[in-house]
């Protein structure tokens, strides 16, 4: 972003040509940095809650001193891991690092496993390609045959969208798989709705054609691909019409597929996230790359398997989501034993010591992890819950003592990215509002209240005149500095614009795996990517009658999950949350167009305006996620906390509901 400050406010928000994926500009979301960064409703002075519920102001000194004699009292009663600790990703960059530090520094914590964004996919990748990489952004102008496979690029990720449009002026065909009617693809030719969860035995029904036309590339698998005699016998067991019966996609849409995929090249398939939030999304992931492996669209321009893109991840040499895993062996200090997934009923599962203590950041599990109950009640029988944040989240409203955290533009970061392959510089050009104070400045003050000094935490968390000392440190390892990344986005150290162009997997077998003997030893899930259904599908057999609807809860262009539904501009274009329901099924419960609606499950229950669409597939309801509690749109009231079959990601969609007119 190229920003405008004037008189100390921040007034423009324009592109950076020099960073070639985005070189249009922010998207709304970007743009209604404006207004947050000095929104009225900001909380700029720390706030501890009263007997009644409501939140005073106090002190810096107060809050302070509060926070330590908790977490002193409870380090010596319980043992530090009575202490939890909760991070997610609203803001990025080097200095996340430091929260763990402190907390090691304490003597340790309580932490989660998991992540409630993409591991399933991240691990289906890493199991068959052996790193998650992809080409550039801009190579996709180089497509001849685009697949967005559960994707919907012309919302969540706008900029994609130029290079597409790009290849498609060229002649490139675009094909969309997905069960909603979306704005990508007003573009395409060919538009297939599956039953949510079932696209892996889609993938493999278009394998079959393509192994039994021929229309897959010998000799690439033969020099590249591991595994694929006991591949193509896998997808023998299952005929095509049995697939497209289960997916319920018309064979004649399954042949045109193949037929595409077959005998155009290069492809690429850009799959979305939603697809890997089923218990089988591991497996379904693996299938679809498989696809690119089998048709020799991997390593070359314009082909490929685009799903993240950790080129960027080169700060201590983790590029892959093992980090997301438990340790195979017990860390002695940071005890990581909670499910991201499970994270309510994990919480509650502790014992010892159990949990009496938790630090929330940069997230609000309350609105954003399933099973919105289990975490509420989690969280209610802590002794003491301290959550940093910007605005009155729901997570924010259940804490005793909230802290106001800086915004990005307040403090000086390098940030990476997992689309295209910049570094990037993001330097504090805004003096903090209030009272708001750096995280580092804050677990300073933390540190020198609990006797924690000396070389060790100048080494973890950098002193407010330290930092470019600190991010300098980090970034040494690279032959890089901070000066190198002021004059613009630079790629990261070994990064390729083509990637996997050596033919060089760093899988076990050297190969791209169709075989993969580390998914069974791991996960205990076949080593091949055979398709199942998942734990809760109106696919087949609906498991109980009396809830018939498979409920998503997508992503929207207005949101980035719960952050900016909150701002004037967005309300303009996203007044509210609304259950998207397909006209026959509308019909058969008697609901008019702007009714109110139940949505709801033996979890729980929702109440919103009906939006018929004739783009969502008949037998699904739809309801983006990331509303607060107080706009009517908790989503994970409906949700379990169940984790994906590999990697410990939150399988949202899992999820049966019923709508009946309120």
């Amino acid at each position: 972003m190229r920003v405008t400050v004037e008189d100390g406010r921040l007034t423009a928000i324009e592109p950076v040509e020099a960073n070639e994926a985005t070189p249009e500009g922010p998207c709304l979301k970007g743009l209604s940095y404006v207004e947050r960064q000095h929104s009225p409703d900001r909380i700029l002075h720390p706030l501890k809650r009263q007997p009644d519920g409501s939140f005073s102001r106090i002190s810096w000194d107060c809050a302070l001193d509060e926070v330590a004699t908790q977490l002193k009292k409870i380090r010596d009663d319980h043992g530090p891991q009575a202490i939890f600790h909760y991070a997610a990703s609203g803001t990025k960059g080097l200095l996340n690092s430091c929260s763990l530090a402190f907390w090691r520094l304490l003597g340790g914590c309580t932490t989660t496993y998991g992540d409630l964004c993409w591991p399933a996919g991240l691990e289906a990748t890493r199991l068959t390609l052996g790193e998650n990489k992809h080409n550039a952004p801009w190579d996709l102008a180089n497509a001849r045959l685009i697949i967005f496979w559960g994707k919907n690029a012309a919302e969540t990720n706008i900029h994609q969208m130029r290079f597409v449009d790009q290849a498609l002026d060229q002649g490139a065909r675009l094909i969309v798989i997905d069960p909603r009617r979306t704005q990508t693809s007003e573009r395409a030719e060919l538009l297939i709705q599956p039953r949510p969860g079932t696209d892996g035995f889609l993938a493999l029904a278009i394998a079959r054609l393509l192994i039994e036309k021929g229309n897959i590339d010998r000799g690439f698998i033969a020099g590249n691909v591991h595994g694929f005699d006991e591949f193509a016998a896998m997808v023998n067991e299952r005929t095509v019409a049995e697939a497209a019966r289960i997916c319920d996609v018309p064979i004649a849409a399954n042949e045109k597929l193949a037929a595409l995929l077959g005998s155009i090249k290069p492809a690429t398939i850009c799959a979305g996230f939603g697809m890997q939030r089923y218990t089988n999304s591991g497996q379904t992931m693996r299938a679809l790359i498989s696809l690119c492996g089998i048709t020799g669209n991997i390593g070359y321009p314009g082909a490929g398997w685009v799903y993240a893109n950790l080129q960027t991840q080169v700060f201590g040499g983790v590029r892959d989501p093992i980090a997301f895993y438990p340790p195979d062996k017990p860390d002695g200090q940071v005890r990581v034993s909670v499910s991201t997934a499970r994270l309510g009923r994990d919480m509650q599962a502790q014992t010892g010591p159990p949990l009496k203590f938790a630090w929330v950041e940069r997230g609000n599990p309350l609105a954003q992890n399933p099973e919105t109950h289990a975490v509420r009640k989690a969280f209610r029988a802590l002794s003491f819950r301290v959550v940093v944040e910007q605005f009155m989240t729901d997570t924010a409203r259940e804490a005793d003592i909230i802290l106001p955290a800086k915004s990005m533009f307040e403090q000086t970061d390098v940030i990476g990215a997992y689309w295209h392959h910049y570094l990037q510089l993001r330097p504090g050009i805004l003096d903090m509002p209030g009272e708001v104070r750096a995280e580092t400045e804050i677990f300073r003050a933390l540190a020198s209240r609990l006797d924690i000094g000396g070389p060790d935490l100048d080494i973890a968390i950098p002193g407010s005149g330290d930092l470019e000392t600190w991010l300098n440190r980090q970034l040494a390892p690279l032959d890089l500095t901070l000066d190198d990344l002021k004059d613009g986005p630079l790629p990261a150290p070994g990064s390729e614009n083509v990637v996997f162009a050596d033919r060089k997997f760093p899988t076990p077998s050297g190969r791209i795996e169709l075989v993969s003997s580390e998914a069974k030893e791991r996960w205990g899930i076949d080593p091949l990517p055979r398709a199942q259904l998942p734990g809760e599908t109106a696919a087949e057999v609906n498991h109980d009658p009396a809830t018939p609807l498979q409920m998503m809860t997508p992503n929207t262009k207005n949101r980035i999950h719960s952050q900016f539904g909150n701002l004037d501009i967005i309300k303009q274009f996203d007044p509210g949350p609304e259950v998207t329901i397909h006209p026959n099924d509308a019909a058969a419960r008697g609901i008019e167009h702007g009714e109110l609606a139940r949505v709801f499950n033996k979890r729980g229950e929702l109440q919103l305006p009906a939006r018929i669409d004739a783009g969502i597939r008949r037998g699904c309801v739809s309801v983006t996620n990331g509303w607060w509690g107080e706009q009517g749109g908790l989503v994970n009231k409906l949700s379990e906390g169940r984790e994906t079959d590999v990697a410990h990601g939150a399988a949202f969609h899992d999820n049966l509901v019923e709508v009946k007119k309120a």
